[in-house]
């Protein structure tokens, strides 16, 4: 440990020396910018890989516990039209896989104003969600019966019928207000079924957060801060689904940005006219239906890594990650 973290300082320490004083050029930002915003990506694999192994949680923010705010009800309504999906091209960095706006058609369509709740997922468990056939494709059927799936994850069932989960190394209560995390997209899938609704498409989720005038952010251009969205490890877990109005989008969508990276239905591919980056390998190795695209940042995302065109993407089976969902009004 302590030779990697020399290493690692050292690195910094020549990066820094080379740095020009004057402009860099935009090739030799790229790559700047590629390693701190990578580093910011492992950070957070980092932080749910000690989830994975029971770890105690780091130590960087005060704990999730006591935090207020329940589910909001309903739904919002989405006009639709010609939207221009993507990122715009300017100074920002943005990875390969965001280039470059461009116009799609996107139907009216209703959102729900906040993501799905442990309360509202641990009604379809009790309901017997994971023993229902009907409710899952096939794909997903076969993952849980190999998985012996019957609840999320590290949801731990007790004798009353209530629910406990595994924090970190604590056990600790379920809190029927916090938006479910560590779900993967088959579990997302088969809710949404079991509830009559459906996930939403990555361009009907990017509209829904930044408008037809492509707002950066939910609530406009300013950068997150605490009390717009749950990021950068300010809270050490999961928050309530329906905190923290401050950063809600003029619409009346909540926390778009922060607390869970939520499923799309859409699977994980280029835009068009796609160029690969210098970076080749990181995206588009990944293209195909195995991949599934996830949106808005957790509460273990930097705030400077998010923004709402940001494209994160998971294969179908993965319940490791910070991963949650919000659902859409099934089609009439």
């Amino acid at each position: 440990r302590e030779g990697t973290l020399r290493y690692l300082q050292d690195v910094l320490d020549r990066v820094i020396e080379r740095l020009p004083a004057g402009e860099v050029s935009e090739t030799e930002a790229y790559f700047h910018w590629l390693a701190v915003m990578h580093e910011d990506m492992h950070d957070e694999a980092f932080t749910y890989t000690r989830q994975t192994l029971g770890n105690p949680a780091p130590a960087f923010g005060r704990a999730a516990a006591g935090v207020a705010g329940a589910p909001l009800p309903g739904d919002v309504y989405i006009p639709g039209g010609e939207y221009m999906l993507g990122a715009r091209p300017g100074p920002e960095f943005v990875f390969d896989n965001e280039k470059w706006a461009h116009p799609v058609k996107v139907a009216p369509f209703a959102i729900a104003r906040s993501a799905v709740s442990n309360g509202q997922f641990a009604a379809f468990v009790d309901d017997g969600g994971y023993r229902r056939r009907e409710l899952w494709s096939e794909e997903g059927w076969q993952w849980r019966e190999q998985a012996g799936a019957e609840h999320p994850v590290y949801w731990i069932p007790q004798s009353n019928g209530r629910w406990l989960r595994r924090h970190f190394d604590q056990v600790v209560p379920l809190g029927d207000d916090v938006a479910v995390i560590h779900v993967n997209w088959h579990e997302a899938e088969a809710y949404c079924r079991w509830a009559g609704r459906r996930l939403p498409t990555e361009a009907e989720w990017e509209l829904a957060a930044g408008g037809m005038e492509k707002r950066k952010f939910p609530w406009g251009e300013a950068p997150p801060n605490a009390d717009r969205a749950f990021l950068d490890g300010r809270l050490v877990g999961c928050g309530p689904a329906g905190a923290l109005p401050a950063g809600d989008s003029p619409e009346g969508c909540r926390q778009m940005i922060g607390n869970v990276w939520e499923w799309t239905s859409t699977e994980f591919g280029p835009y068009p006219g796609f160029v690969v980056d210098p970076y080749k390998e990181y995206s588009q190795p990944w293209f195909g239906p195995q991949y599934r695209l996830l949106r808005g940042g957790c509460w273990a995302t930097r705030s400077r890594l998010i923004r709402n065109t940001w494209r994160n993407f998971y294969t179908k089976d993965r319940r490791d990650v910070f991963g949650g969902f919000r659902t859409c009004a099934a089609a009439a």
